[in-house]
């Protein structure tokens, strides 16, 4: 189905304004240049409401929007404890996290490594982020938006690809390439309103058209009793088998969700991932910073509303009494082989749903989506380069005016690899679960490093690059001895959540151990942790234990 003329409009008119906003907030003031950290931190004058909304939009991006929706059909609402739990996180991540992170003043995560352990293992970590951003995260984001593009204003058949990555690509990089943080942070406000807006919007009309009486609480009603299994937040083995006849427990195992791996995907991404936190950093005070933290954690609680309930939707529309096979789905679900394209769900409710003028909005919000998580990549690539590489080895006298160019020239030639490498990522099946799975490898061993860093005084650098090293062989484990040995070995056979939380909890062990036995005192680095320094605000308290009861509320409704 094409867009309409007003569809069009609708579209158009968002793309002026947030061309317009990231321009305006991106000129020089009368008699000031940029310098560095009005490009990377946005001069450190974001407020509570802009670093909370920016932290959302950098967050949802296409992995969430097409991917969880994807997930959300195969699997059901288990997997929105990916945003559930992320709420907890990063009341955890204000707490504890920035308090450490504002008094050392620093641009990257990288830089807190510096700081904490030394330049080498700073550098490593460093060249990694940068490898990852450009790769997996701008690569996936970009394919998988111009993917949801494609079947949502085109036939699907990937006709449109192409140009939707290009479109996708050149439009984050109008504005955030030249504006920074700054552009990015205040673009980011128009964009989560737009994709919360036009998610809502998808949901209460597909919610409409499923229920029997055209009421959107009889349509939840009804979904639930269709497939009452796609509810189960703590899944038991069996209990949900996805359509590619994969048993959904291997992904989400049980109470692990609660006190296992998931910990570590979401302290790793919420608390060390650049994209994410360098808005935290650009706070007018911590205290501002803190409770950015908190609005943000409020608006994880309503993500599954927007990206996990339509996916479910999808499967109850396309599906026989729950009953789900390629006989029963919409034609625009079958790959070339006859399988069933989970990731279809969202822009497959967009086009058959989602009326003239409301469509464009609803496409709009997906633009949105993506767009925001694109420029919040870029900039933060541009931030590790220019400040971890290029000022301390190519350049230590770089002006301030040299440091943004080259900030500038390092997300363009980020964006251009990215837009080459995704066309060639074909077809993903879960792309949440696949991006989830394979960040696993690297992400457990990072987080040992930085929990040993943040509260462990005798953690050396010598026992962190070794953790580091090592928690590499030690993931690969999971993936290379089931499929090559023939005896089973220990801890094989066992869900990519549980491998992640082993995997965290050997390297950590690896490092407090080297570090025990290599030195009888405290580090000199090491961060002298008081009371003093975790204590937050009666907002950020209040806001905290709200979200806490809600978070325990959904859990028990929904066990």
């Amino acid at each position: 189905m094409q867009l309409s003329v007003l569809d069009g409009l609708v579209f158009a008119a968002y793309a002026i304004i947030i061309l317009s906003i990231g321009l305006y907030v991106s000129r020089d003031k009368k008699g000031h240049q940029k310098n560095a950290e009005d490009y990377f931190l946005a001069g450190k004058s974001l407020p509570w409401w802009a670093i909370g909304a920016s932290l959302i939009a950098a967050n949802i991006s296409a992995e969430q929007f097409i991917g969880m929706s994807g997930s959300g059909f195969a699997i059901g609402l288990a997997i929105a404890s990916y945003e559930w739990m992320a709420a907890v996180t990063l009341l955890i991540v204000g707490k504890f996290f920035l308090p450490i992170f504002i008094n050392k003043g620093i641009y990257t995560i990288p830089e807190f490594v510096e700081k904490r352990f030394s330049t080498n293992l700073k550098t490593i970590l460093a060249v990694f982020w940068i490898c990852l951003f450009v790769f997996v995260n701008l690569t996936s984001v970009m394919y998988l938006g111009a993917r949801a593009l494609d079947t949502v204003i085109g036939t699907g058949d990937g006709s449109l690809m192409v140009y939707g990555i290009a479109g996708l690509g050149l439009f984050a990089a109008a504005y955030s390439l030249y504006g920074g943080l700054s552009a990015v942070a205040w673009t980011d406000v128009v964009q989560v309103v737009l994709l919360i807006a036009g998610g809502l919007i998808t949901t209460v009309l597909a919610l409409q058209h499923v229920s029997p009486t055209g009421n959107v609480l009889d349509g939840f009603a009804h979904i639930y009793q269709t497939v009452p299994e796609k509810f189960s937040m703590i899944l038991s083995k069996g209990e949900i088998i996805t359509p590619d006849g994969k048993d959904a427990w291997w992904d989400l195992p049980g109470l692990a969700v609660l006190v296992g791996g998931m910990w570590v995907a979401n302290l790793y991404y919420w608390g060390f991932n650049q994209y994410i936190i360098q808005r935290t950093l650009a706070a007018r005070s911590l205290d501002e910073s803190q409770k950015g933290i908190v609005f943000a954690a409020f608006l994880k609680l309503i993500i599954p509303l927007i990206v996990v309930i339509p996916g479910i939707i999808a499967f109850v529309l396309n599906s026989d009494g729950g009953a789900l096979n390629a006989s029963t789905v919409d034609p625009s679900f079958l790959n070339s082989e006859g399988k069933i394209i989970n990731d279809n769900a969202a822009p497959w409710l967009i086009k058959q749903f989602v009326p003239a003028g409301l469509k464009g909005l609803v496409l709009a919000a997906l633009a949105a989506a993506i767009v925001s998580s694109l420029a919040s990549m870029l900039n933060s690539t541009a931030t590790i380069f220019t400040m971890d590489i290029y000022r301390p080895y190519i350049n230590r006298q770089a002006t301030d005016k040299q440091i943004v160019r080259v900030g500038r020239l390092t997300a363009a030639v980020a964006l251009v690899i990215a837009m080459l490498i995704a066309p060639m990522l074909g077809n993903l099946g879960q792309a949440f679960q696949f991006i989830q799975e394979y960040t696993g490898i690297v992400s457990p061993g990072i987080l040992a490093v930085f929990m040993a860093g943040l509260f462990f005084k005798r953690a050396t650098n010598y026992a962190a690059i070794w953790g580091v090293v090592l928690s590499i062989p030690i993931a690969l484990y999971f993936k290379v001895a089931p499929n090559g040995w023939s005896s089973a070995p220990v801890f094989v056979n066992i869900p990519f959540l549980d491998q992640m939380f082993i995997t965290c909890l050997a390297t950590l062990g690896i490092i407090l151990v080297i570090s025990y036995l290599r030195s009888k005192a405290d580090d000199a680095r090491g961060i002298p942790l008081s009371r003093e320094l975790f204590r937050t605000g009666p907002a950020f308290n209040i806001g905290a234990m709200a979200v806490l009861l809600i978070t325990a509320a959904l859990y028990v409704l929904f066990w």
